[in-house]
């Protein structure tokens, strides 16, 4: 006999869990609200760090490296050395003009002093135009010992060297690269159509995020291209940063932006197509949330020209409807606001 109630008592177990089922678990679901406000449009891009300006100095002139005062990274200020030839001939040279110079005028002086007595005017007009001549030799060798110099156009980071030091280098060779870091700038590539917006103004704002930093800077337009590229139909932008956006941003560094722009108020509620659920006539009609559950609501909708819908009747502006994967849903079932995953 107790045999028999040890096997009956898990049966009736059983039976008393079959008869009183789980409560249904409320199902997480993306919402959205009604709303007639105007849509914000917004578009990330990938962009590049630049300088405002980006420099390679090179020497008009030619000879040997003598000095080379530009270690990579480090900041000059305006004016500072970068580097010099060695200017021993140069120097040389200004001496050679200089006396040349000298004895020109003392020839045309002295000359002068004596037209009309044993001095033709031709002699003293050809000994005038040898002073001038010696007068251009001598501010060219001042020129070329000037430019055996390089010295920091801007304030400026160093970005590279270009040549070793007391490498002999030839007239025109770059010899060191500069960045002016003044203002930093970003260059990205929009659309066209994004690209008449910002250009007339219409409401677009641009911001800034760094690899591994989610602040955002705000960006400034600076300039643009007036030609598309050649692939794609965008257009080149250069922005600039508003804020310093801290230490170790150089030009070079990837950047994201983001590109807000404020659309007009629209005379209809726009919906989502994945919001909407169809009867099989082919009607459509939205899940409703309220107080925990959801209910199927019939719209109308529109669909128009810039290729979205437009909800012609249907539920009040502020309610809260399912954004996505209505159809899954059905009339009076249980549910919740999805907030995050593994909620």
């Amino acid at each position: 006999m107790t045999a028999l109630v040890f096997l009956i008592l898990p049966v009736l177990a059983s039976a008393q869990e079959a008869a009183d089922p789980a409560p249904e678990l409320a199902k997480p679901v993306k919402l959205m609200t009604l709303s007639m406000k105007p849509v914000s449009l917004q578009r990330q891009f990938f962009g590049q760090v630049i300088a405002k300006q980006t420099v390679d100095l090179a020497f008009q002139v030619s000879g040997q490296l003598e000095t080379l005062n530009a270690e990579e990274g480090s900041a000059k200020a305006k004016g500072s050395l970068i580097a010099r030839l060695d200017l021993s001939g140069y120097q040389r040279a200004v001496s050679q003009a200089q006396a040349n110079y000298d004895k020109a005028k003392r020839d045309a002086e002295r000359l002068a002093s004596l037209r009309g007595q044993a001095v033709s005017a031709v002699s003293v007009r050809d000994a005038e135009t040898q002073l001038q001549l010696a007068e251009i030799a001598l501010e060219n060798a001042q020129d070329d010992l000037g430019h055996a110099t390089l010295r920091a156009p801007f304030d400026a980071l160093v970005a590279r060297r270009l040549v070793s030091n007391y490498q002999t280098v030839s007239a025109g060779t770059p010899v060191v690269r500069l960045h002016d870091i003044s203002e930093l700038r970003v260059d990205i590539q929009v659309p066209e159509v994004l690209f008449r917006q910002a250009g007339a103004g219409d409401g677009v704002s641009f911001d800034a995020e760094l690899p591994g930093d989610e602040t955002r800077f705000p960006l400034a337009l600076r300039e643009f291209e007036t030609e598309t590229a050649s692939i794609g139909q965008t257009y080149s932008i250069t922005l600039a940063f508003t804020e310093n956006p801290g230490n170790f941003v150089f030009p070079g560094a990837s950047v994201s932006v983001f590109a807000t722009a404020e659309g007009r108020a629209p005379d209809a509620i726009i919906l989502p197509e994945t919001a909407l659920i169809y009867d099989p006539a082919g009607a459509p009609s939205v899940m409703i949330f309220e107080d925990g559950t959801v209910r199927e609501a019939p719209v109308e909708v529109e669909l128009r020209e810039d290729g979205r819908l437009y909800m012609i009747d249907g539920p009040a502006e502020g309610t809260q409807i399912v954004k996505t994967g209505a159809s899954q849903l059905r009339d009076g079932q249980r549910a919740r606001p999805f907030t995050r995953i593994g909620e």
